[in-house]
């Protein structure tokens, strides 16, 4: 089989197969790259040397079989026979389950979380998003500081375990989403820069120095990362990707990458056959990366959208800390404006930044299953001191709230792993470096950021015991026994009404009307014939729904028929869905 790697500053690169060296030619076709061929199957071990330097992993490797810092190996994916029958699964309309392999299960690996997948099923999302599985260092982590881009982390199974994943996902009707990370790369296990620029010091980032998107040798690497991308949606058959932080992607060129990427998952859609989609992470408040590219925005399919989330939180809980502080000044009107608009932040002034912040979404040419609503994300638990889920402060009429607003907003909806039945289980901060030196770097730089706002060091979770990972895990005894199961049965129900009701599918931002009283703390949403009343407060109280007759599709507490006055009375810390009467 032909090996080829790119390495256009070597003066010369060895192959090594198994226990066999051979000099690689320069290809005459393809400035920089080096290619060899040699026999070689599935599961054949090889690395390449530059310059008399020790032998290392294709940095195109497709599976690691001893980790990050060990040879390559050889994958065929022909020899996996995919069913015929999965058209595809779009993103609008959805309800996302977001999933981290090594905490789902005790086991922590993609063959046992397969095996509760039909607890997804019945809980009525349609895809589940997987948290990074590139290869890192260690057993655990959360995968954002992967290597080896095109491979999936042995520990959790490796490349056939993705494979079987994707396909009884599938078989489940459920779409597959996947996280994937090209704004840096892992510090450790990361042999890149030996074999070319693949980062920059013409930007800096938290990271370090920048991945090379826009410098000399640019193109190779936005080649590598395009690469990874489509090989994960075709190799694979995964449905949808998503890319974490595009705002610390630093790339200057007119053509950028984020463009070039959505241009290329478009084109290997019209030749699959499947609809393939992407979500970003940014932090940029600005609608143009959801805008497509002939409307002359990056094209991307969704984002994440962070201020509803910070709405809602501040609205629950009362926090007011860091980034929480100007939602938590009216956290009502701070809800209804992400309801109607997306972005708080769309040209305001953010006290966090120090800075005004964002611009605003065009409310009707924009469709709002562009933007991800959530009440949880592993950001947003594991970034806290202790790694605490609403969960472990809040009373469960407010958890049946917090579903109640994602699950009938007008944005597409997502949960994160246990968020369904209450979990009692934290989801913190962990690590497994094998690198003392990181590891203890690791530690410290977790509890000085925390001593900033006056945490002990003690009661920082050290990310690298191993009981910190463990902790994390989801009890599957839960969801069998109350509160859990009442709360997983609402969950039921919010998805299921979501489905049938195609009012609440209405793409339409413009037309979602909010009526809030912030004293009282009580919401009213109204989303064409369906109705939310929602009171955060702790006594019952009349919210208006009307006008016109309307009775209760479902509450959280018992909730009289509406009299046709065009109010509801709903207890305290209790919700209720309702529709128009013809």
């Amino acid at each position: 089989m032909q090996f080829a790697v790119w390495a256009p500053d070597a003066e010369q690169v060895t192959l090594q197969v198994e226990d066999e060296s051979r000099p690689m030619a320069r290809d005459p076709e393809r400035p920089g790259w080096w290619a060899a061929r040699a026999e070689a199957r599935d599961g054949t071990r090889y690395g390449f040397a530059v310059d008399g330097g020790p032998v290392l992993p294709d940095p195109r490797s497709r599976r690691q079989p001893d980790g990050p810092d060990g040879l390559s190996a050889v994958v065929d994916h022909d020899r996996h026979a995919w069913p015929d029958d999965w058209a595809g699964r779009g993103l609008p309309g959805a309800v996302l389950y977001e999933l981290h392999v090594g905490t789902y299960t005790p086991e922590g690996t993609l063959d046992a979380a397969a095996a509760r997948l039909d607890h997804l099923a019945g809980l009525g999302v349609t895809h589940v998003e997987l948290m990074p599985v590139c290869p890192f260092p260690g057993r655990w982590g959360w995968g954002y500081e992967g290597v080896s881009l095109w491979a999936v982390h042995e520990p959790y199974g490796g490349p056939e375990a993705l494979k079987r994943f994707v396909e009884a996902a599938h078989a489940r009707g459920l779409g597959v989403v996947l996280d994937v990370v090209h704004n840096h790369f892992g510090p450790s296990g990361n042999y890149l820069p030996a074999f070319g620029p693949y980062l920059t010091d013409t930007h800096h980032t938290p990271w370090g120095a920048a991945v090379n998107l826009d410098a000399p040798g640019s193109d190779e690497v936005r080649a590598y990362l395009l690469g990874s991308a489509l090989a994960w949606l075709r190799d694979y058959r995964i449905d949808g990707l998503r890319l974490d932080a595009v705002h610390a992607l630093c790339d200057e060129r007119a053509l950028t990458f984020l463009e070039e990427l959505s241009a290329a998952v478009d084109s290997l859609a019209a030749q699959t056959g499947r609809p393939l989609f992407l979500v970003a992470e940014s932090d940029l408040n600005d609608p143009r990366v959801v805008t497509p590219r002939a409307e002359h925005g990056l094209g991307v399919d969704a984002q994440w959208n962070d201020d509803f989330h910070h709405s809602l939180h501040t609205a629950l809980t009362g926090e007011a800390q860091g980034y929480y502080a100007d939602f938590a000044r009216a956290p009502l009107a701070a809800l209804a404006r992400t309801l109607t608009g997306a972005y708080f932040h769309d040209g305001t002034y953010s006290s966090f930044r120090g800075r005004h912040h964002g611009r605003p979404v065009d409310r009707t040419h924009t469709s709002a299953h562009r933007f991800l609503g959530y009440a949880q994300t592993h950001d947003q638990i594991g970034n806290r001191a202790q790694g605490d889920r609403l969960s472990a402060t809040l009373p469960p009429g407010l958890l049946a709230c917090a579903a109640a607003v994602v699950l009938t907003a007008p944005f597409t909806p997502m949960l994160f792993m246990g968020e369904e039945w209450g979990a009692g289980t934290p989801w913190q901060f962990f690590t497994d470096h094998t690198d003392p030196g990181l590891a203890e770097a690791v530690r410290q730089g977790r509890r000085r950021e925390f001593a900033a706002h006056g945490w002990a060091a003690e009661d920082i979770p050290d990310p690298q015991d191993h009981a910190t990972r463990e902790r994390s895990c989801l009890d599957w005894s839960e969801p069998d026994r109350e509160p859990h199961a009442r709360l997983l049965d609402w969950y039921r129900t919010l998805i299921a009404l979501r489905q049938s009701r195609p009012d609440l599918l209405a793409p339409d931002l413009a037309a979602v009307k909010v009526v809030f009283d912030e004293e009282r703390r009580l919401l009213s949403v109204r989303r064409g014939d369906v109705r939310l009343a929602v009171n955060l407060g702790e006594e019952p109280a009349e919210i208006p729904v009307g006008p016109g007759p309307v009775r209760v599709l479902a509450a959280w507490e018992k909730v009289p028929q509406p009299d046709g006055e065009g109010t509801v009375t709903v207890p305290g810390q209790s919700c209720a869905v309702l529709v128009e009467e013809a």
